[in-house]
């Protein structure tokens, strides 16, 4: 079976729109535009080492049209979104001569394009960025919608800002070089959105979990477009999340906390969402939400081989939800799952209640026969 070709959507943003394509030969495709955006301008093409061995021939022919190419650096990993190597990308690219119609192109995972964005979004007070993101979970979720930020020892992208990228070419050739772990971990961001947003993407996903996960390009290519699709209607429609579009949280408000309190890289992302959304299923379910939701999505989780939790001190992890970009006076705010297709934002469940329930959680999710 052939893979099916590359799609592209357009994401109309206060500044103006997003050109995206997901999919098999979506760098092909996209050439012309890419082309077009650089031509005859200075472009800043960040990477990390890993990824530059293994795709640096990828913007062989953006790197032809442009007028000078200046080759920027950073760390792979969780390790780039340090606020110090932003500073040091501003400095390089003052001292190589940016201007306001300078370019930047990542090309790396969510953790880069994170960093890129922000990085473009400060320089000059603003340059236009593009993204070609190396990893399903950068293609399915972290380049896309204009979200960017670095971490703070309190906390993960606690510093940041909405700088919408000007074009996304998430290639799906890119991710036959991902270990099992890397495509696991993306393949939780298309659950999340698929179980609050995307039902028939979430009937896919347990289909052809087994090729997904061994990296079949003729199943991932679907899941790709598809999860780039739900992102940017959701988007489009509440661009700087003060509605809808805090449905893309789900999971993510206890995942960040474990991330902070595992100290950033000791936990990957994915996984630490992973179990953001058991704990969140667990908190629906006492409200009587999710009864036809939860055992679809632990059961997937469990397909998933999400390992256990490490060892994490609850007070550590209370802490860095109270110090969470969602926390309020009265409390953090969590995304509840009501049903298949529906969710709740912005509800606020005080720290008392929270903490009782969050050393059992963690106990029970360090166990190797968690039982959850």
């Amino acid at each position: 079976m052939s893979p099916e070709p590359a799609a592209r959507f357009t994401l109309p943003h206060p500044r103006g729109e997003s050109v995206l394509w997901g999919g098999s030969g979506a760098l092909a495709a996209a050439a012309g535009e890419l082309r077009e955006w650089v031509a005859g301008r200075r472009l800043f093409l960040l990477s990390t080492p890993r990824v530059r061995a293994l795709h640096g021939a990828a913007p062989a022919p953006v790197r032809a049209a442009a007028a000078a190419v200046v080759e920027l650096s950073a760390p792979d990993g969780e390790s780039a979104k340090e606020p110090a190597e932003a500073i040091r990308l501003w400095r390089e690219m003052a001292a190589h001569g940016g201007r306001r119609d300078s370019r930047l192109l990542c090309l790396g995972g969510g953790s880069l394009t994170d960093l890129g964005g922000f990085v473009a979004g400060g320089f000059l007070r603003g340059i236009e960025v593009a993204h070609l993101p190396t990893t399903l979970l950068a293609q399915v979720d972290a380049a896309i919608g204009g979200k960017t930020g670095v971490d703070l020892p309190e906390g993960k992208n606690l510093v940041g800002l909405f700088h919408h990228p000007a074009l996304v070419v998430a290639d799906t050739a890119w991710l036959g070089t991902l270990p099992r772990e890397a495509l696991r971990c993306g393949l939780v961001e298309a659950i999340k959105m698929a179980a609050l947003l995307a039902p028939e993407l979430l009937a896919r996903i347990e289909r052809d979990l087994d090729r997904l996960l061994a990296g079949d390009a003729t199943a991932l290519g679907p899941v790709v477009a598809a999860a780039a699709g739900v992102k940017a209607a959701v988007v489009a429609r509440d661009p700087e999340e003060r509605g809808e579009r805090a449905l893309l949280n789900f999971g993510h408000t206890l995942g960040h906390a474990l991330e902070a309190a595992a100290g950033f890289g000791a936990l990957a992302h994915g996984d630490a969402v992973a179990w953001g959304i058991r704990f969140a299923l667990d908190l629906a379910r006492e409200r009587g939400w999710a009864a036809d939701l939860a055992p679809r999505l632990t059961a997937l989780l469990d397909r998933l081989g999400v390992p256990p939790l490490p060892p994490l001190d609850g007070a550590a992890v209370l802490a860095a939800l109270q110090r969470d970009k969602k926390a309020t006076e009265a409390g953090v705010r969590w995304v509840l799952p009501e049903r298949l297709g529906q969710g709740r934002w912005g509800i606020v469940l005080p720290p008392a209640g929270i903490a009782a329930r969050l050393g059992p959680f963690l106990a029970a999710g360090a166990a190797p026969a968690r039982g959850l």
